[in-house]
């Protein structure tokens, strides 16, 4: 396991975009500057899945990682997040255990989930909803 000084990675969902810093350190995860263990229940669990994952392949986790997080809804950040620091954990470790891992556990911890919204159609107010008609 070959590691290197400083890594950044980024993730995206929806309008959501994260840039995830990592380094060696003592297994701190900060979110736009707070810990992650104040985020809600649900959320938090959603990055405690990546830290157990690492922890039972790596057989540890002292890695710091600062993430900052912008754009989009809660949802969507947090998933920005989770597929941030996953791809910062694969390549600052360069662990293929890892990778196997997290790609046989979720899919979509490591691949980007390239959905995105529709543009307005030109005199429509959305992309799908038609104007109704008076007649017929």
């Amino acid at each position: 396991m070959q590691i290197t000084k400083n890594i950044t990675t980024s993730g995206k969902r929806k309008r959501a975009i994260a840039k995830a810093t990592i380094r060696k350190g003592s297994g701190r995860i900060t979110i736009n500057k707070m810990p992650y263990e104040n985020l809600d229940f649900f959320k938090k669990l959603m990055i405690k899945e990546l830290i157990e994952l690492t922890k039972r392949v790596l057989r540890g986790f002292d890695f710091d990682i600062k993430v900052n997080v912008k754009g989009g809804g809660s949802e969507g950040q947090i998933s920005a997040v989770r597929l941030a620091i996953a791809r910062a954990l694969v390549e600052f470790t360069k662990s293929d255990a890892l990778k196997k891992t997290f790609l046989s556990y979720d899919r979509n911890i490591l691949v980007a989930d390239t959905r995105r919204k529709e543009p307005n159609k030109p005199g429509d107010s959305k992309a799908r909803k038609k104007s109704q008609k008076s007649f017929r």
